[in-house]
């Protein structure tokens, strides 16, 4: 197998594939993200304001989670007229997936913010805009990067499926080894995948970790 990956990587326009099927494949899965907590967050405050939407804002939510990705991806390119393998389909697509799966969560994480802390905020004088987003969605970001951790997992395998129509990323691999019965690329495809989905899991963790270090004084105190 060393000696087929040798041969596989001599060729230059293999590692050109590889390279740019690598690039797309972590935009197509890092910008939904990205634009799905962007969605979810006043999403889920709302549902946590205004509690007579909540059960038909999160029950939409998770009725659109259940839509299988592949026919998203064949629907979206009809209803906004872009063309079939437009990677913006796959962000689109993705972006909705996020989206839904993170609103529960935010509501959640926003829920599980002590109430007298909040009060204490505003006592110091905190306005609710201030108040939102210095200390509530800090204390929210515990239970809000366990799902983000979900999400980055979930977008690099599906951006997988997106191959299947013709929107690169590392499905492309996939799709050229079974075409061509090669089983290199495939190989190359799914441990590019893999490690590119611990990066994702291990990156999260690490801003997490560094967006509350109040967490570790509370660890290294016991």
């Amino acid at each position: 197998m060393i000696d087929e990956l040798t041969h596989y990587f001599s060729s230059p326009s293999n590692r050109e594939v590889v390279l740019e099927s690598l690039g797309q494949h972590i935009y197509l899965a890092l910008v939904p993200l990205v634009l799905g907590a962007l969605l979810a967050v006043p999403a889920g405050r709302f549902a946590q304001r205004v509690p007579k939407v909540r059960g038909v804002l999160l029950g939409s939510a998770n009725i659109l989670y259940t839509i299988p990705s592949l026919a998203l991806f064949v629907i979206i390119p009809a209803l906004i007229g872009t063309g079939a393998t437009a990677s913006i389909n796959v962000v689109i697509a993705l972006t909705i997936y996020n989206a839904a799966l993170l609103a529960r969560p935010v509501m959640e994480g926003l829920n599980s913010v002590p109430e007298h802390i909040v009060t204490a905020a505003t006592a110091l004088g905190y306005r609710p805009r201030r108040r939102f987003f210095a200390v509530e969605v800090p204390l929210a970001l515990p239970v809000l990067s366990t799902s983000l951790r979900v999400a980055s997992v979930s977008n690099v395998s599906l951006v997988s499926v997106g191959a299947l129509i013709g929107i690169g990323g590392l499905g492309r691999l996939f799709t050229d080894g079974f075409q061509r019965d090669y089983l290199t690329p495939i190989l190359i495809g799914v441990v590019l995948t893999l490690l590119l989905a611990m990066a994702g899991d291990l990156l999260i963790v690490a801003l997490r970790r560094l967006c509350t270090p109040w967490q570790r004084a509370t660890a290294g105190g016991r």
